[in-house]
């Protein structure tokens, strides 16, 4: 088969790759751009090992081809944060044990990253749905929900201006 030119652009920064028509988005991050976070599972779309952000919605890498995602903005583990400056995300699954072997981790995150842009305040429940694609074989899940409702108060608080900030503006202001 005849190999195209796919254009990619991940963690920002833009790639061109020669990729076979049938050849998948995982294999092209992980062969041949050397992006080793999405770890290929199953290769059925079930585990979610393999989550990516792809213009701004979660996808299972291993289900999209190469030629599909020409084009794209994708985001990976590697480009939520770096082992210098951890993403809130990363930090909460660290300090609240939110991983045990890590297999699923970078997908486990990558897909909350999208969820917490999704819904900035889930509940547990939203947060045990938004992540019922990624599988997690070691956890059983709590220290991983606990780990993303973490990251999303901290990121809220981070977002809401404190009191001191408010203190003087009229009702109008504040509300601007």
């Amino acid at each position: 088969m005849a190999k195209q030119i796919v254009t990619l652009t991940v963690n920002g920064e833009t790639h061109e790759v020669a990729a076979e028509p049938r050849e998948l988005l995982v294999y092209v991050l992980r062969e041949k751009l050397r992006i080793t976070g999405p770890h290929v599972g199953c290769e059925t779309s079930h585990c979610g090992a393999c989550t990516v952000d792809m213009n701004g919605k979660s996808v299972k890498a291993c289900t999209v081809f190469a030629a599909q995602a020409d084009g794209a903005q994708i985001t990976t583990i590697e480009g939520i944060g770096s082992p210098d400056a951890l993403h809130v995300l990363q930090e909460m699954f660290r300090e609240h044990h939110g991983l045990q072997c890590g297999f699923c981790t970078p997908g486990m995150i990558t897909r909350a990253y999208r969820l917490l842009q999704e819904n900035p305040n889930p509940t547990e429940e939203e947060v045990r749905f938004g992540i019922s694609g990624n599988l997690c074989r070691c956890t059983g899940y709590q220290n991983i929900v606990k780990s993303i409702l973490a990251a999303a108060a901290q990121l809220n608080a981070a977002n809401t201006p404190s009191s001191s900030e408010t203190v003087g503006q009229t009702d109008v202001e504040a509300a601007e």
